[in-house]
């Protein structure tokens, strides 16, 4: 491949290259408390008061508020013990609580916390590398909640925002109660559902936060402002003396499954009665994991969510399959959402939503050193109907440094059965902490693709100050006209974009029960390579946020849209060619998310290409206990623009639309472990009604009995695949060899 030759990547390069310099660091001194072998083991039931296992050791305590009153001594007094044997770290919590009676729960499925529900959770940095981290959270109804922190929370890998992978699930136990004290917890978490460094005795990074949801408080144990969040590794605390184990482990997760399928485009070879493939796990080091799998199946994971798209450009569906979430943030290098040069769903997921079996893969992730991430990963898929089987390697090697700072490389190819049918995709990133606020981050990038040589390459650099007051943001990318990351996400192509970002919170000590205002404004402009301007967007807003949960947001949009070809914005409706540029206003509505029934209304209401929409969303949220959940949401453009005549073999097209989708959300927990999700939509602009049934009972992670049911109803078409129902009965179950 050849390296980028473009001025303007050559500048950027250099920029990357100088982030090798270390900025300063933050020098106040972070709270410490000691992990402390155990003579025995607790019992895993919540009562952490009367467990003689934790009388002997001194609890972490002394936790500060961020909300409502930053700084100030937390309301209520939490004690966090920890302690090990010789293959578990264990955590005893005990939340007191002077109204036990009031407390708020959520309902009891994995994964389900909010920040409107009392909560308990840690972070735990095992290579104290200030940077990334495993956190683990729980409720008083017990809740199993664990993500995975990568580049000390910024930055997106494709499950939904942020650098938290919340999709990543461990093998560990919780248990809790509520008692006349408050509530207390007992964190059961093996070492081999954890990666840490080779040391016999070792210092790991370590940080708790608390949520008393009545009271809109949040605390935590080492005190970080207000811009921060528990996944800010780098000002977590210390925990000293873990003795960790060395030991091997090698897990295997083997499947078997049952489906049957009718109605819809259905071939004998996309069509299966029964199956069964496996999924292994092996520790070459405690920092350094194999993955191996053989004839992949997702059939436990929740459908995609129906969306609506409104413009020219590709819209972004999130990774959801377990396989690929493992340390997923590491391989994650681009501008979230817009360009990311590898995307996992691009391997066994084709056009439409397709599914193409995975035959076999391999990934090898972790670190190697205390500061030096690796991670190759190798698919095959295998030929289904129209689409070929493809070969996809990547490789990705990150370097961190200190205070934030990191420089990798990352490199990826698909193969397919072809000579010529090949893309490759190379770049360098970087990310350059200076002091405590200030944080600049960038890539370049090239691509290689038969046919499309010249002003194939990508880059960006963005400048990010973060203070207790304020986030302003800039930042810049170009991407060339023949950039093509086959294996990644680029929602369009072609185009320059300067974007900025001012934003400030400021919280009132005396103002109509005002707990904080957020005004803001940001603008963001993409140009064509001659300088055409094709998108422009200026935000200005501010945010209303009372004590007693209540939040409007009232704004105006400016907004530009150069159409140099008309467009098919809805069947039978186009764009015509031009420049368009609007206003609308934007209010956004939103109840005490911590109550039973709650909900939101946003509205945008203004021109748009040329004519004029209302566009309202609402949705009312309701739980009823810790057992049941459910969310309605109602989405409603109205669209009025000119009617376009017949041009250049376009038919002539309707001036007016509407476009409604409905989403209907249920969840009940029979346990933490026992659960039943049902996701229903319907969506008219295409007439379709899809529903997914889940049903599941847990070993652990996501391992266990699924039962799935799916129906796509769509007879919108002539000719059109009309229903598709599947049902399916997975059992997978973890089998700890070396136990």
């Amino acid at each position: 491949m050849r390296l980028p030759g473009n001025g303007s990547y050559c500048i950027l390069m250099v920029l990357l290259v100088f982030a090798l310099a270390p900025g300063a660091q933050n020098a106040w001194a972070a709270p410490t408390t000691e992990a402390i072998p155990l003579s025995e083991a607790p019992q895993l039931d919540g009562d952490v008061v009367d467990d003689p296992a934790w009388r002997s050791l001194v609890p972490a305590t002394g936790f500060l508020q961020v909300r409502p009153f930053e700084g100030a001594t937390a309301s209520e007094q939490t004690e966090v013990f920890i302690g090990y044997t010789t293959d578990t770290l264990y955590i005893g919590v005990i939340c007191y609580d002077s109204d036990p009676a009031n407390l708020i729960i959520s309902d009891g499925g994995r994964d389900s916390i909010t920040p409107e529900v009392d909560n308990f959770a840690v972070i735990i940095d095992s290579f104290k590398d200030r940077q990334n981290g495993f956190v683990f959270s729980t409720t008083p109804g017990a809740v199993e909640f664990d993500g995975q922190v990568v580049k000390g929370g910024a930055g997106s890998f494709g499950s939904g925002g942020g650098g938290f992978n919340l999709n990543w699930d461990a093998s560990w136990d919780v248990a809790a109660e509520v008692n006349e004290l408050g509530w207390s917890a007992e964190f059961a978490i093996p070492f081999k559902s954890l990666r840490y460094g080779g040391a016999n005795v070792q210092d790991w990074g370590i940080n708790f936060h608390r949520v008393i949801a009545r009271r809109n408080e949040l605390s935590f144990w080492a005190p970080l402002g207000r811009q921060h969040n528990l996944f800010r590794v780098s000002e977590a605390g210390t925990l000293k003396n873990v003795v960790a184990p060395t030991h091997r482990n090698l897990k295997i997760t083997p499947y078997i499954l049952g489906e049957h399928k009718s109605g819809g485009e259905l071939t004998p070879n996309a069509k299966r009665e029964g199956d069964w493939g496996f999924d292994a796990k092996y520790l070459l080091t405690p920092s350094l994991s194999l993955d191996l799998t053989y004839n992949t199946d997702f059939a436990q994971v929740e459908a995609d969510e129906v969306q609506v798209n409104l413009d020219r450009f590709s819209i972004f569906l999130p990774e959801k399959r377990p396989f690929f979430l493992e340390n997923a943030g590491q391989f994650s290098v681009g501008n979230p959402r817009e360009v990311e040069l590898f995307f996992s769903r691009r391997i066994g997921i084709g056009a439409g939503g397709v599914q193409q079996p995975i035959a076999a893969g391999a990934r090898l992730s972790g670190k190697v050193s205390g500061s030096t991430n690796l991670g190759l990963i190798h698919m095959q898929t295998q030929s289904v109907n129209a689409l070929a089987g493809n070969s996809y390697s990547v490789a990705r090697v990150n370097q961190e440094l200190a205070n934030r700072s990191s420089l990798g490389a990352i490199y990826v190819t698909r193969q397919g059965d072809g000579d010529g049918d090949y893309n490759n995709t190379i770049a360098v990133d970087g990310r350059w902490g200076i002091g405590d606020e200030i944080t600049i981050t960038g890539y370049v990038a090239q691509t290689e693709t038969p046919g499309k040589r010249g002003d194939d390459q990508a880059g960006s650099l963005r400048f990010n100050w973060d203070s207790e007051s304020w986030t302003n943001r800039l930042g810049y990318a170009k991407v060339g006209e023949n950039f093509n990351p086959e294996v990644g996400f680029l929602r369009r192509s072609n185009y320059e974009k300067f974007d900025v970002m001012i934003f400030n919170r400021t919280r009132p000590s005396d103002l109509w029960g005002l707990f904080e205002l957020r005004p803001h404004m940001y603008h963001r402009s993409y140009f064509s390579a001659d300088g055409y301007h094709e998108s422009g967007f200026t935000h200005i807003d501010n945010h209303f946020e009372w004590h007693n949960g209540l939040e409007i947001h009232t704004g105006i949009n400016l907004t530009h849209e150069g159409v140099r070809e008309p467009f098919e914005i809805n069947k039978g409706t186009f764009v015509p060619a031009g420049e368009y540029d609007h206003k609308e206003s934007q209010l956004v509505f939103m109840t005490d998310r911590k109550k039973a029934l709650s909900g939101s209304v946003k509205s945008f209401i203004g021109g748009f290409y040329g004519g004029d929409r209302v566009a309202v969303e609402t949705k009312v949220n309701y739980r009823l206990g810790d057992a049941f959940t459910a969310a309605l949401t109602w989405s409603h453009n109205d669209i009025q623009l000119t009617p376009l005549p017949a041009l250049d073999g376009n038919p002539a097209s309707a001036g007016d639309f509407r476009v409604n989708v409905v989403r209907l959300r249920v969840g009940y927990s029979f346990s933490p472990k026992i659960l039943f999700q049902a996701l229903v939509q319907s969506d008219d602009r295409s007439n379709l009604v899809a529903t997914n049934f889940r049903f599941s009972w847990l070993q652990a992670a996501n391992a266990g009995l699924f039962l799935v049911y799916n129906e796509v109803d769509d007879d919108s078409f002539v000719g059109g695949i009309g229903k598709r129902r599947e049902i399916a009965v997975k059992y997978s179950r973890i089998i700890d060899v070396f136990q």
